[in-house]
């Protein structure tokens, strides 16, 4: 089915259309990257980006959703590590009102605000043990509940990208296989710039551009 997957547009031409000048260049390594993420873009297959912070990631999970079938459904983004896991829960599924002491009205979650669109799970190599096991249940489901509420189906394609060595967690016991594997259907690896060193002065010149753009 894969091989089936084809579009039109270069890999160039969807840098450029989803602001992605920042992670684009000639090289062949960075024409498969894009190539990769346009090509799985039109599919609903869950995507893994991994790489170094600063290298893009929520970037090109942008790009992905504004070229793939859901591009005016809504793309939320949510960082797992800048949660304390007892709110990391009612962020991401949402809550009903009297759930717990505070809550004061219900509170749709990420995964119902991002109903027909795209939730970017930013970081989760730093997932509690505990919601990873309920983050599992939902993609192998389909099915969300509120803390207090009733469970409800939802349509979301997912993205998850960490900094993390995902492999070296699962082996340590600190990252559910399971999980991962399902994470890991499509696999994408974005380079840090010391690896990119062609791309210093292009990427100066792009900033120095808008910089001067607005002001």
């Amino acid at each position: 089915a894969d091989q089936r997957i084809r579009s039109s547009r270069r890999p160039g031409a969807f840098a450029a259309k989803y602001r992605l000048e920042q992670i684009s260049g000639n090289s062949l390594a960075n024409r498969e990257l894009l190539h990769l993420a346009e090509r799985y873009a039109l599919t609903n297959s869950t995507i893994l980006i991994t790489g170094e912070s600063g290298t893009g990631k929520e970037l090109l999970a942008q790009g992905i959703h504004n070229t793939s079938h859901r591009p005016h459904g809504p793309f939320v983004a949510i960082n797992c590590a800048a949660f304390p896991e007892s709110l990391l829960e009612s962020e991401l599924f949402g809550h009903v009102r009297g759930a717990f002491g505070g809550a004061a009205a219900d509170r749709a979650g990420a995964f119902h605000l991002a109903e027909g669109g795209t939730l970017f799970l930013d970081e989760i190599g730093d997932m509690p043990a505990a919601m990873q096991a309920k983050i599992l249940r939902v993609i192998q489901d389909c099915v969300v509940t509120p803390l207090g509420g009733r469970p409800a189906r939802v349509d979301v394609r997912l993205i998850a990208a960490t900094h993390r060595d995902l492999p070296a967690l699962v082996a340590e016991g600190r990252f559910r296989a399971d999980l991962y594997y399902r994470l890991n259907v499509v696999p994408i690896t974005l380079p840090p710039l010391r690896e990119r060193l062609a791309y210093i002065v292009p990427l100066a010149e792009h900033f120095l551009l808008r910089s001067g753009k607005r002001l």
